[in-house]
């Protein structure tokens, strides 16, 4: 498996990607796909943490890292992470996060925060974004609203997280 940094001919793969990935998901409004679309069209992309798993050739995962705030500190949401379902449960998501955590780091990001599953994505690092002082934008169990301190010398955060407008959070 090849984890490398989404390419222009990527994009319609991606796309079918993540709609399969998320067609059966329990949390999933079903548009996860056109969200990419807009993310990556907007000021909070960064073209270097829109990240793919390729296996022989065939685009099998995707992550996406975009630029969210806490106060006036600029942190990372991770939204979405999508796994073609035949490919699930091999370790491609977790390789993605990890290799997403890397590039964050290298490119200075302290936090990354995500929605998602408890026992998913604390296997990377992610705990209660309130533990962090990171605090949601909407009503959500605390143990499904996580953040990952990227890197230990990072400045405390405290406050709301604020989502690109494109998540259309508030």
């Amino acid at each position: 498996m090849i984890i490398r940094k989404e390419e222009a001919r990527d994009r319609d793969a991606i796309y079918a990607l993540v709609r399969e990935a998320f067609a059966h998901a329990e949390h999933a409004d079903g548009n996860e796909q056109d969200l990419v679309n807009a993310l990556r069209k907007s000021d909070a992309y960064i073209p270097a943490l829109s990240l793919v798993a390729e296996e022989d050739g065939k685009i099998v995962g995707h992550i996406l890292f975009t630029k969210a705030t806490v106060a006036d500190q600029v942190v990372l949401a991770l939204a979405p992470l999508s796994v073609l379902p035949g490919y699930q449960r091999k370790g491609i998501g977790t390789a993605l996060m990890e290799a997403g955590h890397r590039v964050a780091r290298a490119l200075g990001y302290g936090y990354s925060v995500v929605l998602g599953s408890e026992r998913y994505y604390p296997r990377t690092g992610y705990v209660p974004a309130d533990t962090l002082g990171i605090v949601p934008p909407f009503q959500v169990p605390r143990e499904n609203f996580m953040a990952c301190r990227l890197d230990p010398s990072a400045p405390e955060v405290h406050g709301t997280l604020r989502y690109a407008d494109e998540f259309g959070i508030g």
